[in-house]
């Protein structure tokens, strides 16, 4: 009888040594034991950096046109080329002196209105309330109203460039963002790579 009692409490004790060692590597908290984080499956990337790795690196002359867009793209010289163009005779200041050139491109309208603009149509002129930002070489970046650019509230034309003075511009180069309306030449973006169409509402409305 006293060895049938030994044999019990000898595999109570294993039982007993197993369920410790089992947890060993999961805590009752449920933190892993080696880092102290969450034993779950790691929480998904934030929608920014999903974003970010989600877009394709933008090759040398390219420009995406994207944001607030149902059908975002990537475009080129090549491609502004086979558009039809405008041409625009322009006089500007720059850090380099008065400017004076004839250009030749696109409408930068006609450019954004292909990835379809998403504006609040319930909203009086909805899109009134739109931005555009156009970005190039160096991180360089300017700011235009939808307003400036559609026809229909303005009769200036904003061009993307591919010649000046009848030169064409380096495929690798990307075009220029012409404003022919401008006295000074800071929204004259060159080497064009990103057109980001936004509205102005989450700001607006989430200022303090």
């Amino acid at each position: 009888m006293e060895r049938h009692r030994n044999r019990h409490r000898a595999g109570l004790a294993l039982a007993a040594g197993a369920l410790v060692l089992a947890g060993c590597g999961q805590p009752a908290d449920g933190k892993d034991a080696k880092t102290g984080s969450e034993a779950s499956a790691p929480a998904p990337a934030p929608a920014s950096a999903s974003a970010k790795a989600s877009a394709a690196p933008l090759k040398p002359g390219e420009v995406r046109v994207g944001g607030e867009v149902a059908k975002p793209y990537t475009l080129t010289l090549a491609d502004l080329r086979k558009l039809p163009q405008s041409s625009a005779p322009v006089k500007f200041a720059s850090a380099k002196g008065d400017q004076e050139h004839t250009y030749a491109g696109v409408p930068l309208y006609e450019v954004l209105k292909t990835a379809e603009p998403r504006f609040d149509q319930s909203k009086k002129n909805g899109q009134l309330r739109g931005v555009v930002a156009a970005t190039g070489g160096g991180d360089y970046r300017a700011v235009f109203a939808w307003a400036e650019l559609d026809p229909g509230f303005a009769k200036s034309q904003v061009l993307l460039a591919v010649s000046e003075d009848g030169v064409p511009f380096d495929d690798a180069a990307g075009p220029r963002l012409v404003v022919p309306q401008d006295t000074k030449g800071g929204r004259y973006v060159s080497e064009l790579n990103q057109l980001w169409v936004g509205v102005v509402d989450p700001v607006v409305d989430g200022a303090k």
